[in-house]
This record gives C-alpha cells, structure tokens and sequence, in this order.
C-alpha cells in the first residue's frame, strides 16, 4: 500500500494521474449531446443529454441548459421517463419538451415556467404527438400525430389485432410491419386548449414550418398515386386552419425536403434531389422557391457535396447549412445569388445548426479526440460551450488520428483515416482491423468514433476507408457503385490495405477486418475476394442479396438499382457473389445482428454463419434480443465491443493484446 501511495505522489508530481486505453466498459461512461436550442433572447441554450444507466441498462434523456458565455449549466429534468425535443415559446416565457414522463402513457408536450418551477402538462392527448412547432406569435402549436390507437383502447384489449398489409412497401426497421397508418398534421390553440385537424388521407404529411406571421404552414408531403413506389416527396402550404385548402409549393418529381421560411416571409429555403428517380446515392441540393410559388433556384449549383438543412439568417438575406466534404463537416452560407461563404475551418465535423441572436449560430462539433460538444460560431469564429465530456476524457490515452491517401488499382484517389494506438511508435509494424463503415453513402470524418479508438487501445491500427459509395468526394463518387455492389468499394478498400503494408505501417500477416450495416456487407464481399485477411466480424450485414427480396425494407431500392429478380436474375446473383463463393472465405468470421432488425434482418447473417459452420471455417453468431438495427441497450453494446476485442486477439494471434500498454504521463 505503501508502494502504491508513494507511485501515485510520484505520478502527482509529474503532471498528474497516468492514463489508461479505453475499453468497452467505458461505454457507460459516454453521454450523448443532442439538438441544442437557442432562447428567444439568446442567452441560454437547451440540449438533451442522454446518459447511460448500467442498473437499469437503458439510457435516460435529460433536457440541461448552457449560459451563452458557458459559465453556468443547469439540469432542468429528472423523471425517470426520458424527455426529448426541448423548444422555447417565441414569446420567452415557457421551454416546452416532449416526455411521456410519470403517469402518462402517451409522448406528451410539457411546459416549464421560465421563472422556475415544476414542468407541467401542455396537451392531454389521448394520442402519442411525435413532433410539435411553436407559431412565432406563441399562440398556437402545431402537432405531428400518427394514426393509432389510444392508450385508453390499449389498455382494454386482451390481445393485439391482427396485423393486416396491403401496401407495396410493409415493413421499416423498429418501424416494424407496416399499416396504413399515417401521420398528419393538427393545430393545437393554446388559449382555448383546443385541437383542430389539418390534414387528412392516405399519405403522411411531416417537417411544418411557419410562417413568419404565423397564419400559414409548410410542410412535406408524398401525395402521388401510390407513395411507396417513388422516393418524391413535395413542399405544401395551407393556412393553419381547419378544412383550409392544401397548396402544392413545389413540383419536382423526386425529393423536395427540409422547408425553412425566411423571416421576411418571400421565400422558403429547402433541399432538393437531383435525380428525377429513388436514388439512394442522389446528393441534395440547398433551393430557394418564393413563398407564394414559382420556380426554384438552386444556390449551392456550384458545389458538389452534400448540404443539409437549411436555416436562414435574421435579416433573410443568407441561409446558412452544413457541407459534408471530404472526411469534415462544416459550417457555410450562401447568399440569394449563391455565393458562398465558409465560416468553420479544420479537421472536425458541425451538425445540427441552429440560429441564435445577432446572426450567430449554435452547432453541435466533434474532433477526433472529443464526441460532441455545443459550439457558438460567431461571424467566422467559434466558441466551446459545454463540457459535458471532460470527465469521460480525463483518464483516456486516446489513439492519433491523421488523414492519408491511397490509389485504388483503376487509379482512383481514395481518403482515409488512419487510428494509431497512444504510445507505440510510428515506425511500428502493427496488426491492422479495416473497420468499414455503413450507409454506403456516409463517411469516416475527424469526428469521434468510439469502436476503432476501443481496438486501437488493444495495439492495433484502424483504418476506416472512404471508398467510392461514400459521401464527402461528390456525386459521381457515391454513384459510382449503383447496380455493381462490392466491385469497386473492394478495389478501394484493398488498396487502401496494400498502401498501409506498403509504406510499412502494419504487417501484413495480421489483417482483421470488420464493420456494421453495409460495413457488414462489405466485410463479406472483401473476405470472398482476398484470403489474406485473418478474423472478420460481420455486423448486421448480408451476402445472398437475392433472398433479401421482400424481407427487408429496401424493395424500393432494389427495383429501381437491379430491377426484379424474375427479369435480372444475373445482376442478383453478381451481387450475390460472396455467398455463391463462400467456399473462397477462410477468415473465421464472428457474425452479429439484432433479433428485430427490418433493415437487413437476421437471415443474412444467418445464411453466411451456416456457410461457414457447414464449411467449418470458425465462426460464432451473435443475437442481440429485441434490438433493431441500431444496438441500444448499454450492455449489449459493450458485449459487442468485447466480442470484437476476443475475436481479433484469438485469430490474429497476438501474444502482447492482453499486456497493459505503456501509461502516458
């Protein structure tokens, strides 16, 4: 004891406490930062922070609020419900969230004084609301509900119902099987406490906005003949009354999404596709229509990249958004001529802006070394406002993150990210894991991701490969895979593993390789093609895409990018290929899914864990219960993590995984 008292003075004294990888347990230590909100008058920002609760193994959401000069924090909520969606009133005086908190049994809105006090009860709906907006003269709400039942008939039923399909398109992940039950708009008066209906039908209406004088509301519809065929979606305007009539704003006939009023009232910004047909690959583009009809202009024409949601300046004379581009995400303007302006720089992501006083935003950011964080950004400078992570990073010895390049063997250029474990040298040959990520149209950014800096801690490096079918390069460069999956993204991804032994970063005998989603997919069509790879962990993936045909979610996808099986029965089986060359795979190979996953449900796994046990290469697989797509439960995400760790240490034969790495000071 003695001993250990006098190396802790010792460690004391030269800078402080030593600091230690992180592991999978350290997945209850990690709080999520979400959809922070500006009051009226600027000088609070409310959030929602999830948190993580090993005894009840669940998360719980809070909502919290920052000063706007960070001084202060302070938690608003504690029920033992989640709260979610905090708004402020555009009057000031009350902050509003959604919550189906203590004897409620339905998603309700909530109201708190902003002079202190206990949240009270806004609306007593029968039915659960799953989106609200404040009018902007703070006398009316409008309300998002999906048809369903009541709690109250809930709760006298013996058993479910029957569920009875008739629709093209069934079933969605967590969604689960699909009814005609839509979501529609209604309009909730504060005053009088009533509830007027807006809209009605056979479709879904979604995102409303106001208008600046609050008599009008936009929001976004499919009202074609049969919407589940087709990927359009439409911008609406009715007056934000009862049996008013429906406006058709726009007339694209593929996605237009994501309405913002100008605060002048004469335009609506919003995102519009470029191709006229379902397109998983299609990059939108930030429109501007005036708010009384006419045709769009489109202001980012000049800039190939993804933008996201659109949010107006004060004055109305700029609407500002976030560009994807190239492994980062910032914040940028364009004015009504479509000039544009960057205002965030470096190797970091923003997301979620939000428009504060004086033409100053509020955005959520990441590094490579810290999840999220409130950010301000003013004029072209940015500012830290929470620091909810700190204690998370404290005793963290995290892994360095840089950028490189590789050439593909057709000569595309592709950009990566390269995890290198704390404390081991750069001229060290290491393991490598390629850890590949979803979509395919998303992108590994200088953004904090939790699974490669957890196997970097145990000495490995990660590479996490942007290969084509990923967003951030362009257009051209996530079209390039339409109806030729696993082709070109394997090029990408082995030349990406060949110029990491080439430059003698890590050895070629010690390659694991794995991913989630797609990143699954991927692991099996690479693992078919190159036998050099020694442990794979296959996550919710799929390699016989032609069983998937009506058992996942994506028919409209499949049709639209290969046709129907019974015309194209070549294109599904190329797809196909990995299954119908599993005698080629010789990695052991750890599958994983969640039990209620629509989006690529249990059999995918199951067809290529039965493969290999028939074959006897090794393999395990993992079901996650009552988990969709996305694991949520804390304990099963740490599971998974420590399933990777003792997969990849058991076959790529590392006799130093389990040895403690050097403690940096």
């Amino acid at each position: 004891m003695r001993y250990i008292f006098i190396c802790f003075l010792i460690l004391n004294a030269m800078g402080g406490i030593a600091q230690r990888g992180i592991n999978p347990s350290d997945v209850y230590k990690l709080k999520s930062i979400s959809d922070p909100q500006v009051s009226p008058e600027g000088k609070w920002v409310a959030f929602v922070l999830s948190t993580p609760d090993s005894a009840k193994d669940k998360s719980d959401a809070d909502i919290w609020m920052v000063s706007w000069d960070g001084k202060e924090t302070v938690k608003l909520t504690a029920s033992k419900e989640s709260e979610s969606r905090p708004r402020w009133s555009p009057d000031g005086k009350y902050l509003t969230f959604m919550s189906s908190r203590y004897e409620t049994k339905s998603s309700q809105i909530w109201k708190m004084d902003r002079r202190g006090g206990e949240a009270e009860k806004l609306t007593e709906l029968k039915y659960s609301i799953s989106d609200y907006v404040w009018s902007p003269d703070a006398k009316k709400i409008v309300l998002v509900i999906q048809d369903q039942e009541s709690s109250d008939e809930a709760d006298k039923k013996k058993s479910t119902k029957p569920i009875m399909i008739d629709r093209y398109h069934f079933k969605s992940d967590a969604g689960g099987y699909l009814e005609r039950k839509r979501s529609h708009l209604y309009v909730f008066d504060l005053e009088k406490k009533k509830l007027d209906t807006l809209t009605k039908g056979d479709y879904d209406e979604g995102n409303p906005v106001w208008s600046p004088d609050s008599k009008k509301i936009a929001f976004v519809s499919n009202r074609s003949a049969d919407p589940d065929r087709n990927g359009n979606t439409d911008i609406w305007v009715m007056e934000a009354t009862k049996n008013a009539s429906i406006k058709q704003l726009t007339t694209w006939q593929d996605s237009d999404t994501s309405p913002a009023w100008s605060p002048d009232g004469k335009y609506i910004a919003y995102l519009k596709s470029q191709t006229p047909g379902y397109d998983i690959y299609d990059q939108p583009q930030l429109a501007l229509i005036p708010a009384e009809g006419g045709a769009p202009k489109i202001l980012n024409g000049k800039l190939d990249r993804d933008v996201s949601a659109p949010r107006w300046s004060p004055d109305s004379k700029a609407v500002y958004t976030i560009v994807d581009d190239d492994r980062r995400a910032h914040v940028v303007s364009f004015d009504l001529d479509g000039n544009m302006k960057k205002l965030t720089s470096g190797d970091r992501t923003f997301g979620a802006l939000q428009s504060a006083a004086n033409n100053n935003w509020v955005a959520l950011s990441s590094d490579a070394s810290t999840p999220n964080e409130i950010y301000t950004v003013e004029g072209e400078s940015t500012r830290r406002l929470t620091h909810i992570h700190d204690d998370f990073l404290k005793p963290l010895a995290l892994a360095s993150v840089e950028g490189f390049t590789s050439k593909s063997k057709d000569g595309t250029t592709v950009n990566s990210l390269l995890f290198w474990p704390a404390n081991q040298p750069k001229d060290k040959k290491l393991p490598l894991v390629l850890w590949i990520h979803g979509g395919p149209t998303a992108q590994d950014d200088f953004s904090f991701d939790l699974t490669p800096q957890i196997l970097a801690a145990k000495g490995y490096a990660v590479a996490c490969v942007n290969y084509r079918g990923s967003s951030g390069r362009g257009m051209a460069f996530s079209k390039a895979i339409f109806a030729d999956w696993g082709n070109k993204e394997v090029m990408d991804l082995i030349g990406a593993v060949d110029h990491l032994i080439n430059t003698g970063k890590v050895d070629a005998d010690k390659l694991g390789i794995g991913g989630w989603s797609y990143g699954g997919i991927l692991t099996d069509y690479v693992t078919a093609t190159d036998p050099r790879f020694k442990a794979a962990a296959s996550g919710a993936g799929s390699a016989l895409q032609l069983s998937l045909y009506g058992s996942d979610q994506y028919i409209a996808q499949y049709e639209n990018e290969l046709g129907v099986p019974w015309k194209n029965m070549d294109k599904w089986m190329k797809v196909s290929y990995p299954f119908l060359n599993v005698e080629k795979i010789k990695a052991p190979t750890l599958y994983m899914v969640g039990e209620k996953d629509f989006n690529v449900p249990a059999a995918g796994s199951e067809q290529m864990y039965q493969a290999l046990k028939t074959l006897g290469v090794p393999t395990q697989f993992v079901v996650y219960p009552g988990q969709h797509h996305g694991i949520s439960v804390p304990s099963y995400q740490k599971d998974r993590l420590v399933r990777y760790l003792d997969w990849f240490s058991k076959y790529l034969k590392r006799d130093d995984l389990n040895e403690k790495l050097p403690l940096k000071k």
